[in-house]
């Protein structure tokens, strides 16, 4: 299996130094590195391995990483879902609410494509599900969204995903499938608590809980916590970027990612600007100082952003960069700058492979 074997490149030329800026350079061989290792750890605990395509939105990319044994792939919105479809992907797990009648006739039609299961944190939503499957003539598995600490949408309690679980067994055109949460870091074993409580009390009503459906980054190679999961979900481990370095999830080594940019102008000797802001850098912080760094300069940070400017601290880099320089950017979070370019480039070494389109660039309904 060779991960180029998925891939149609488009031709942009041979070598880096020959590309238009700002454009994302992907090395090949670390994004194969990053997919393996994450694999190879999830057979090893007996994981369903479900990788979120919300980072990289590349067909090929999630062609390969069924290959290597994911048993499917992860969206976020409907977009995903239809852009994957059509590239051949045949088992989604959608972790959004879907609502409104357009959105549902759409979930419908993609039901009678692929296999589809979705989620659910509300009575609102079950109903909505239940029109779709009998709109599609096939039931949709839903699970059970719990929020067990991140503070983002979910079931509150155990007693309230139990609830929702009766709901839905009580919906024509959906079945229960479990319970699915992304946990807030450093909470994987008040989560399982959560999940398991769950679990007992929906047991007890005479439902079975056939899917738990765990999930990030930055606890990924956590061992605690998992015994309950059956699933997990992961996404920007296909990458990696500058806020899992500081997670503790990689090291710059395992960063696949990074803006190549072009320093424009050097008006003083502390600063520089790129041609790289805020349409092709994400402004999202996560904690951090600055929106990304140049790693080949001390970690130099871009500290500020305007539309099509970056910033660039030079003050303790020595020799000075020049006017016509490349730069690589590391990003704060990579997922988002997928999702900024219509097509991205793959390299290994200095040599250019070449051109891909982000399949489900701006998919966000």
């Amino acid at each position: 299996m060779d991960i180029l074997d998925y891939f149609t490149f488009e031709p942009v030329g041979a070598r880096i130094d020959e590309l238009e800026t700002p454009v994302p350079i992907i090395d090949i061989d670390i994004v194969d590195r990053n997919l393996k290792r994450f694999q190879e750890r999830c057979d090893k605990l007996g994981i369903a391995n479900w990788p979120h395509i919300k980072t990289h939105k590349l067909v090929p990319l999630a062609r390969y990483q069924v290959a290597l044994g994911a048993k499917g792939i992860t969206v976020q919105k409907l977009g995903e879902a239809e852009a994957m479809a059509d590239g051949g992907i045949q088992d989604m797990l959608l972790t959004f609410n879907i609502l409104g009648a357009s959105k549902l006739k759409r979930l419908a039609a993609l039901v009678r494509r692929v296999n589809m299961t979705v989620v659910a944190d509300n009575p609102v939503v079950i109903h909505g599900l239940g029109e779709a499957g009998r709109d599609a003539g096939k039931d949709i598995g839903v699970l059970v969204e719990c929020d067990t600490g991140a503070r983002r949408n979910g079931a509150q309690t155990p007693a309230e995903a139990a609830a929702l679980a009766k709901e839905i067994a009580d919906t024509p055109g959906v079945v229960y499938k479990g319970l699915m949460t992304y946990p807030a870091p450093g909470t994987r074993l008040s989560t399982e608590a959560f999940l398991t409580e769950a679990r007992d009390l929906i047991a007890k009503a005479g439902q079975e809980t056939e899917i738990v459906s765990v999930g990030g980054s930055p606890d990924m190679w956590k061992d605690e916590g998992l015994e309950l999961a059956t699933q997990y979900r992961a996404g920007t481990y296909v990458y990696f970027d500058r806020a899992l370095i500081k997670a503790g999830a990689c090291s710059f080594d395992d960063c696949a990612l990074s803006v190549l940019t072009t320093i424009v102008s050097v008006p003083t000797p502390d600063r520089a600007l790129i041609d790289a802001g805020s349409k092709a850098l994400t402004m999202d912080l996560l904690g951090l100082e600055g929106y990304g760094v140049v790693h080949a300069m001390g970690d130099a940070p871009i500290y500020g952003l305007n539309e099509e400017h970056g910033y660039l601290d030079i003050s303790t880099v020595d020799p000075k960069p020049a006017v016509g320089d490349l730069v690589r950017v590391t990003p704060n979070h990579v997922c988002p700058v997928s999702n900024l370019y219509d097509r991205v480039v793959f390299h290994r070494g200095d040599t250019v492979l070449g051109a891909v389109k982000v399949d489900a660039r701006g998919a966000v309904q």
